[in-house]
């Protein structure tokens, strides 16, 4: 069993930035695959950035490619997520998740979810 709790989240104007963290329970942190995603109003929750299973590679959605930054400190169970050049279109409630296996770029990879936590960004 895994514990997910996501924090820093907030209110940004366009081009700033926003670091979040997971902070995730439990002594077995580094056998799980992490992920974040976000979910916008009215639309579908969507895979944002993760890991290869090795953790040798990175992997981001198209839309945030060279503007968001994932990093994992296995020895602290916390996941990051380092958002710079905010766009009012990243709007969403993020969350992270972690997985036992499976497609880590895929909602129906993870077994744990955290309760997300708020992004706004303003033009």
């Amino acid at each position: 069993q895994v514990q997910l709790v996501e924090s820093g989240g907030g209110l940004v104007q366009a081009g700033g930035s926003l670091r979040l963290s997971c902070a995730a329970s439990g002594r077995t942190f580094s056998s799980y695959g992490m992920g974040w995603f976000r979910q916008a109003p009215g639309k579908e929750r969507e895979f944002v950035a993760t890991f290869s299973w090795s953790g040798g590679s990175t992997y981001y959605a198209d839309s945030v490619k060279g503007r968001f930054t994932i990093s994992r400190d296995n020895a602290k169970n916390t996941l990051y997520l380092q958002m710079n050049s905010l766009k009012p279109e990243d709007t969403a409630v993020y969350y992270c998740a972690a997985a036992r296996g499976g497609n880590l770029i895929t909602t129906r990879a993870y077994d744990y979810w955290g309760q997300g936590t708020q992004v706004t960004v303003s033009s």
